[in-house]
């Protein structure tokens, strides 16, 4: 374990540990040779260098050192003692311990290759009474004769032959037992790979179907009579395929698992296969398209497909962040210098913002206490609250704010409840100030205030339900009302986060709202060729950049104050001003809780730009599922069973949550609709519905 408590994170200090052997049949102590290891050829099994030096008040300085695999350690005791070698060991006992005649040592290492060749054939005779076509392992086939030959040149004491012999036959039966622990996977893999594809593309075909206007346009001339009784026949093979697979599984005694993902994967597959006319369509219809945008299609998944890489490589390296908003900062503002044809303050505001996130990333994941930086954290929220009023209620007669501003008067109901929420803030600050202090000076927490901060949480998440239907206002009545809890919650720098986060979501409101308003003012014919669906136009190519950013923030709303390397990086005394009694499920609710408050803000400030820009949220949620599965598919493949306890358990767990963000982000859409469901774009009348 590490200084800090933490363990399995294969750092030789938390991996390389002591193995001292003495007693009869243990070899004396040598002096350090010049090759400074008794066995050249040894590799350690997770590939990891480890080169602890031995401590110097130990008094070992210059005698030789001998390392070995922890799993060695099984078959060396059972030597010493005389025993047979435990019926699951791996290990290989190691000869620089033993202090036997040669003759023995030959025994022994035999001893220790048949324990693991008898469980390499145990394996291999599960797997070939089970199997219809049985792939042996080759290079064991004559296994038989091996050990016989073995076996006669111990009896013409040719000792040096037969342990080379063994050695090798030792080493086969180790690759053989891999063999079989992994005879599946590549059928796995192809069957999972095959099932993750199956349902991009169909999600893809959905999207297309449902949320462009390529559906009417690309199927006018298909005959719906014809492409019926074609694709009753492909859900007739689709059955029969899965029947005739289904029958090999059960005759092989398969997990049911494998039935489920051969189910899913025939099924997507033969959902796409039953659309077919449509897929030849649109390959018609893109074919027949000029080369331009071919090319801005390629260049569009390109992006888009480098930019979720970069989101995998992030989840290892959560300071890529730093150099993403640094960059796109810089990128943006300079698109909008160019772009915005009137003087405007926005360009240095995106960019002061995207800088201002970016530090985070680079500070500590283990948040140090400052209870003062949450103090300061509540005024500063405050401000920016008091800034986002202030644009709201003095842009009148500015056409280029008219879509996330509200106009109407400024009602009293409403003002008295900005100045309740700001309120409500100051007070949660003043509360981690007391609450902090009774901590520190080890004294209970008294009752009221845990009675005043669970009041303050709750009351403040009810208010933003009553503010203004118009986007902004709804917005800043958010920020504000989850900035109680928030603040209730830190201990440190992760306060300044919630507002630095605020700060990038509103710039993104701006950025989006000006390209809305410069495609007004140029008509692009182009916009002429949707049409509407209800209120919502139809989704373009260029609306892919909506789930992208998204995907974006919604990672950094995590990545800013934590790793997903431990839990341990979220410090639980954040709860202590709301509990004091140990109760480990309350505390993991507010802590998780805790996390779930940058995220509800992110996914609002989502299904205001969806509402702003009038483009079927549902459509751009679909897209944000075919991206993280593009994700998940990256991650299944990066998922390993070697290395050290964390580098596995971090594979899996990067896999798992990828996998779940789906479900997770479609929960937090129906918590946060209760906020955003109301929201209303204003329009200025002037532009056409057929425009728009």
């Amino acid at each position: 374990m590490s200084d800090k408590g933490s363990h399995g994170d294969g750092h030789p200090s938390n991996t390389d540990t002591p193995l001292v052997v003495w007693g009869a049949g243990v070899k004396y102590p040598k002096p350090i040779s010049g090759a400074g290891q008794s066995d050249p050829g040894f590799h350690f099994v997770d590939e990891h260098t480890h080169g602890m030096p031995t401590p110097v008040d130990w008094g070992l300085i210059g005698i030789e050192r001998v390392d070995v695999n922890q799993a060695d350690i099984a078959p060396l005791m059972s030597t010493l003692l005389g025993l047979p070698c435990p019926v699951n060991s791996v290990g290989n006992l190691p000869l620089g311990y033993v202090d036997m005649i040669e003759a023995e040592e030959v025994e022994a290492v035999l001893a220790n290759t048949k324990q693991i060749l008898n469980q390499f054939l145990h394996k291999s005779h599960i797997k070939q009474s089970n199997s219809l076509y049985f792939k042996p392992f080759k290079p064991l086939v004559q296994h038989s004769s091996q050990l016989e030959h073995i076996e006669n040149l111990i009896s013409v004491r040719d000792y040096q032959n037969a342990m080379i012999l063994t050695q090798e036959l030792r080493s086969l039966a180790l690759q053989g037992l891999h063999y079989f622990q992994t005879y599946d996977w590549l059928m796995l893999m192809t069957v999972i790979t095959l099932g993750y594809l199956g349902w991009m593309v169909y999600l893809i075909l959905h999207v297309l179907k449902s949320y462009t206007s390529l559906s009417e346009k690309i199927m006018k001339m298909e005959q719906a009579a014809e492409q019926k009784n074609k694709t009753g026949k492909v859900y007739l093979f689709g059955c029969l395929l899965m029947g005739v697979i289904s029958v090999i599984l059960y005759v092989e005694q398969s997990p049911p698992l494998y039935h489920a993902y051969i189910a899913m994967t025939v099924f997507l597959w033969t959902q796409i296969l039953g659309d077919y006319q449509f897929v030849k369509a649109l390959w018609r219809h893109l074919s027949g398209k000029k080369s331009n945008y071919a090319i801005k299609l390629l260049v569009t998944c390109a992006i888009s497909i480098l930019l979720l890489e970069f989101l995998v490589n992030s989840f290892t390296e959560r300071k890529l962040y730093t150099w993403c908003f640094l960059i796109v900062g810089s990128i943006a503002s300079l698109y909008l210098f160019k772009a915005i044809p009137w003087r405007s303050t926005i360009p240095i505001f995106v960019c002061v913002a995207c800088w201002c996130l970016s530090v985070f990333t680079l500070m500590p994941a283990e948040i140090p206490d400052n209870n003062e930086l949450v103090i300061a954290s509540g005024a500063i929220i405050i401000t920016i609250g008091a800034a986002a009023r202030w644009l709201d209620k003095h842009s009148e007669g500015n056409k280029n704010w008219l879509a996330i501003c509200c106009h109407e008067t400024d009602k009293p109901k409403q003002s008295m409840l900005f100045y309740l929420q700001a309120l409500l803030v100051g007070l949660s600050s003043i509360m981690v100030s007391l609450s902090t202090s009774h901590r520190t000076q080890k004294q209970e927490l008294h009752l009221i205030h845990q009675l005043i901060n669970w009041t303050l949480a709750g009351f403040s998440m009810v208010l933003p339900l009553f503010s203004e239907n118009g986007l902004l206002s709804r917005l800043t009545s958010i920020f504000l009302g989850f900035a109680p809890t928030f603040l209730l919650l830190s201990i440190g720098y992760e306060a300044l986060f919630y507002g630095a986060l605020a700060l990038v979501l509103m710039a993104w409101i701006l950025f989006e709202n000006t390209l809305l308003h410069l495609t007004k003012l140029k008509k692009l014919s182009k916009y002429e060729d949707y049409t509407t669906l209800e209120n919502d136009r139809c989704l373009q190519l260029s609306d892919v950049r909506i789930p992208l950013v998204f995907m974006v923030l919604f990672n950094v709303a995590f990545f800013g104050t934590g790793n997903f390397a431990s839990i341990a990086s979220f410090e639980i005394s954040s709860v202590y001003r709301f509990i004091t009694v140990f109760s480990p499920f309350l505390m993991a609710a507010l802590l998780i809780f805790k996390l779930f408050i940058p995220f509800m803000l992110v996914i609002c400030v989502f299904s205001a730009i969806t509402k702003l820009l009038r483009v079927p949220r549902l459509g751009c949620y679909f897209l944000v599922i075919l991206f993280s599965d593009v994700m998940t598919i990256h991650f299944f493949f990066l998922v390993r069973n070697t290395g050290s306890w964390m580098e596995i358990g971090n594979s899996i767990s990067h896999f798992g949550i990828v996998s779940a963000q789906v479900v997770f982000v479609l929960l937090l859409f129906a918590l946060t609709n209760v906020y955003t469901k109301d929201i209303r774009i204003r329009s200025d009348g002037s532009s056409s519905r057929k425009a728009v």
